[in-house]
């Protein structure tokens, strides 16, 4: 009964929501707290690339991996303390405010979240677990209990569908190697394939990945080596072969070792970013459409440990966080250079290491 009175206010909000002038769009913001178990609601303004604050919503333990259902409604939170559980809130249009509508468990503790191109599917890889897991999403939007579970090699860390929704991939740091698996969107069944999509150098632990938005491309990031590999993306096929490898680490790095954490590339596919935690910072590259290789632009000093960052929809605006830092900082990208100005930091929770965005269009 009280879910159906949630939802019933929900479809409300919605309802008034389509009544909103173009002029009054909306972008949220959600960051994720792994120590304070809290999750940041912010609202971008897009004009300037200010955050206002909307809440700080408590979720009861460790809260990581962040995903958004295709059509921005419903946010899937992934908590990697015990017990592991996944939570599926729904996004209030109006404000961004988060409404938690159900708690479902996970396979194991989950270093990366991602829902197929239907939003019918919830994928889930765990690092500490060394399996990729599978969760149901009904047609409310809300995630149920595991379906499938598939042993890997050690340290599974990312897992994304191919735009054609064919076909996921899933990084094994580990085993360096980019898997691929044949999916059934009708039964919700994935089927490993006997060798990887692609073999790594030994050592050095593939981590996150992104497709081009014109599916030519895939670019993976590495965590222990700096090294960032693009790969043509046969869509026709699902398959992938190496064009290029480059550094992500500054020309004067001087740590220990490279710490490669994350990958994005601005919506007009022209620039990709990727974030190094040794020297807590960000390189930017230039894409040639054609070829897919990348061209360094420059290298930015960001939040310190800078395990998550992401592109706002619009394509104008960084935003990084940093596992060592309790704020976040917000960068005006040029949209014809690629190059990062900084504009201002904001407060955040403790290890904050996730972000997503929800972007709501006027109708009228």
């Amino acid at each position: 009964m009280k879910i159906k009175m949630i939802w019933r206010a929900i479809a409300g909000a919605f309802a008034f929501a389509a009544l909103v002038n173009a002029a009054q769009a909306a972008t949220y913001v959600y960051v994720s707290n792994a120590d304070s178990e809290d999750i940041s609601v912010f609202r971008l303004d897009q004009s300037s690339g200010a955050l206002s604050k909307v809440e700080t919503l408590p979720v009861g333990g460790t809260a990581m991996p962040l995903a958004l259902s295709p059509d921005h409604h419903h946010l899937y939170a992934g908590l990697r303390s015990k017990p592991y559980r996944v939570l599926s809130f729904a996004i209030n249009p109006l404000d961004g405010r988060l409404i938690l509508l159900k708690t479902s468990s996970l396979a194991e503790s989950m270093a990366y979240l991602s829902t197929d191109a239907t939003g019918r599917y919830l994928f889930s890889a765990s690092y500490g677990g060394n399996l990729l897991s599978l969760n149901r999403i009904d047609a409310s939007g809300l995630a149920g209990d595991p379906q499938q579970v598939i042993p890997t090699g050690p340290m599974a860390h990312a897992i994304r569908s191919a735009p054609d929704n064919r076909y996921v991939f899933a990084s094994v740091l580990g085993s360096d190697a980019w898997l691929r698996l044949k999916f059934d969107a009708v039964t919700g069944q994935l089927t490993q394939d006997a060798v990887p999509a692609y073999a790594l150098p030994p050592k050095s632990g593939p981590r996150h990945f992104v497709f081009s938005p014109d599916h030519r491309f895939t670019y993976l990031i590495d965590e222990l080596d700096g090294k960032l590999h693009v790969l043509a993306f046969d869509a026709a096929n699902d398959t992938a072969k190496p064009v290029q490898t480059v550094s992500i680490v500054p020309a004067d790095f001087s740590g220990d070792k490279p710490w490669g954490a994350d990958v994005h590339l601005t919506p007009d596919g022209r620039f990709l970013f990727a974030s190094e935690r040794t020297s807590s910072t960000l390189a930017s590259f230039r894409i040639d459409k054609k070829t897919g290789t990348l061209t360094r632009i420059g290298t930015w000093p960001t939040e310190k440990q800078p395990r998550g960052f992401n592109i706002d929809p619009s394509g104008n605006y960084l935003l990084a966080v940093g596992q060592l830092s309790t704020q976040m900082s917000v960068y005006r990208i040029d949209k014809q250079t690629g190059a990062l100005t900084a504009l201002e930091h904001y407060p955040v929770g403790k290890n904050p290491n996730w972000i997503e965005f929800a972007r709501f269009e006027g109708t009228l």
